[in-house]
């Protein structure tokens, strides 16, 4: 009896072995190299198609002005990129976007505004109707893409429908479009500054307009998720007795859900979906030597922590991107002693 007892504990032991969380194999965040930049570098963008690609856009910080800065991932190690129009000339890289089988980039090359085309016979570029002396953001999708910013004259939206360029009006009250996003050539979404505060605004393939979106009181906006599904989320600041305080905003269907997660003012810029469906985005470390990432799960918010660097004062994941199964992360990390440089990172993989 005493020996049939002892197999049935050692079974008993074994299969909570095999189911117990613990004991599974937990993905975490790891360090990928980087080539070095000449620092100080500004990280802008990362976007992923799969795990086998990835492009990080940004700018160094040279002597004689910002320099590009192009990185891609090959599934196994970070390369830089100097193959593309304008890579030894001043100027910046600024959002990435998938459109179908090529790779779109907004660059600033000495001063003018260009969207940078990668397939498979190479770089090519797209220059802009005309030239704008701010660029607020970019925005592209099979049959369509958009820059805005503004030119001596005022708030100027410029559509490209695959031939050509027009210039789109937008809604009278409309100063400022402060960022812009798109699923599809007749489903684009932006935030702009009115008279009355922020407004999310949709173009449906005709015109833009005003999406309805009502806003915390005392908010701004920082970004707008678009899922394949027909999910929207947004991501902003909420000033609560003159303290911001993160919040989101998801609509499922035709009903918009508002929380506030414990992510204190954390800026949702980078916030992405992830491989798992939940809401990840990088905060504000309370590690010199770390960085850190939250977990946005329906009501639950987790946090995790990047590998330990060494001798760090500062780590700072500026982007995120879903790479497959994985995460990708890309940002700076300041050495005590150096200026910022690249770091990337990996949960999964």
């Amino acid at each position: 009896m005493n020996g049939l007892r002892a197999v049935v504990v050692c079974l008993v032991i074994a299969c909570a072995t095999l189911v117990s969380p613990a004991a599974a194999v937990t993905p975490s965040w790891s360090a990928l190299p980087v080539p070095v930049a000449a620092p100080p570098v500004t990280v802008s963008d990362l976007a992923a198609r799969g795990p086998g690609e990835a492009w990080a856009t940004g700018y160094e910080h040279a002597s004689d002005g910002l320099r590009p800065m192009l990185y891609r991932w090959d599934g196994t190690a970070w390369h830089r990129d100097t193959t593309f129009p304008g890579a030894d000339e001043l100027g910046w890289l600024g959002k990435v976007q998938f459109v179908g089988e090529e790779v779109w980039i907004f660059q600033d090359r000495v001063g003018v505004g260009q969207v940078l085309r990668r397939s498979a016979g190479g770089w090519n570029a797209l220059p802009l109707p005309q030239n704008l002396w701010t660029k607020q953001d970019f925005a592209a999708v099979p049959g369509a893409a958009w820059v805005v910013g503004e030119d001596d004259t005022g708030l100027k939206v410029l559509h490209y429908d695959g031939s050509d360029w027009t210039t789109q009006s937008m809604p009278d009250d409309v100063h400022f479009v402060m960022g812009i996003t798109a699923r599809t050539a007749d489903d684009a979404w932006a935030w702009a500054d009115t008279s009355t505060g922020t407004t999310v605004l949709r173009w449906d393939g005709t015109r833009w307009r005003d999406a309805n979106v009502a806003l915390p009181p005392n908010s701004n906006m920082h970004t707008i998720l678009l899922d394949p599904s027909g999910r929207v989320t947004i991501g902003g600041s909420q000033y609560i007795d003159g303290v911001p305080r993160t919040y989101l905003m998801t609509r499922s269907g035709n009903t918009w859900r508002t929380t506030h997660p414990p992510l204190g003012d954390t800026h949702t810029e980078a916030m992405v979906r992830g491989p798992d469906g939940a809401l990840w985005l990088p905060v504000r470390s309370d590690r010199a030597f770390q960085s850190k990432y939250a977990r946005v799960n329906g009501s639950r918010t987790t946090f995790s922590y990047g590998p330990v660097r060494t001798n760090s004062i500062d780590v700072k994941p500026r982007a995120l991107a879903k790479a497959g199964r994985s995460l990708l992360s890309f940002g700076t990390v300041e050495i005590y002693g150096s200026k910022p440089n690249l770091m990337s990172e990996r949960l999964g993989g």
